[in-house]
């Protein structure tokens, strides 16, 4: 799965997807704890335009025909497998599909520690950041859409970001993880004239290979929702040895 991730400032997926400078007096800044129903940046392809447009929305899809006057609470991540058919996602699977931009994310792997006070060998969670080899900026495979709430009329614009089997190293530490895309695969995703189910789930397939992604453990600061700054990446082996 994907619940938390580092998202980049504005103006490096600015010069990441040659969108050009916007007037923006307030760009957003890079955050390295983002988690499900934050705002988020994530780029799409406007159905009167040729070029990207970076625009922003909570994180934790609405569909357009939800009626209840609150989101629902488990829609931030979209499973590769049930997207074409799922109610849920097959709108925007079809005719709303986006990208959200990221420098890497985490996740938790199951482990067992002994517990220092009594000795016990106790199940634990020990989360780990993931991403390019490079460090270039990830391109997690999304789904947007635009709604209102019935009872203010007051519109919301969301995503979800979709999830598929891990693959190579990353199976080891979590089961599921999410499509990376590649950057060839980038414009053909965001055409919104390919509507097709079949053809919209072979683009899906062209991900970043797990052999040009790297990862580390990290320290539990980022299990604190309040936590927030370039510590949270930092290898664990570091931080140790620096402590």
């Amino acid at each position: 799965m994907c619940g938390r991730f580092v998202s980049p400032e504005e103006r490096a997926l600015e010069r990441a997807f040659d969108l050009g400078r916007r007037d923006n007096p307030n760009p957003f800044s890079r955050r390295f704890n983002v988690f499900p129903t934050d705002t988020i940046p994530f780029l799409r392809m406007p159905s009167n335009a040729d070029r990207l447009e970076l625009a922003t929305g909570r994180w934790g899809m609405v569909p357009h025909w939800w009626k209840e006057a609150k989101p629902p609470k488990t829609s931030f991540n979209a499973r590769l497998e049930e997207a074409a058919e799922k109610p849920m996602w097959r709108d925007a699977w079809s005719r709303a599909r986006c990208l959200v931009p990221a420098e890497g994310w985490y996740e938790w792997q199951a482990v067992e520690r002994v517990d220092p006070a009594t000795g016990e060998i106790r199940p634990a969670k020990q989360p780990y950041f993931i991403r390019s080899k490079d460090g270039a900026i990830l391109r997690f495979a999304g789904l947007m859409a635009y709604w209102k709430n019935p009872k203010t009329g007051e519109a919301l614009r969301s995503c979800a970001i979709l999830t598929a089997p891990a693959a190579g190293p990353l199976a080891d530490i979590h089961e599921r993880a999410p499509l990376v895309l590649s950057p060839e695969a980038q414009d053909a995703w965001l055409d919104r004239r390919i509507t097709d189910p079949k053809r919209v789930e072979q683009i899906a397939g062209r991900r970043v290979p797990p052999a040009e992604l790297t990862q580390w453990k990290v320290r539990l600061l980022v299990n604190n929702a309040k936590s927030d700054g370039p510590e949270l990446i930092e290898p664990l082996e570091a931080s140790t040895s620096a402590g």
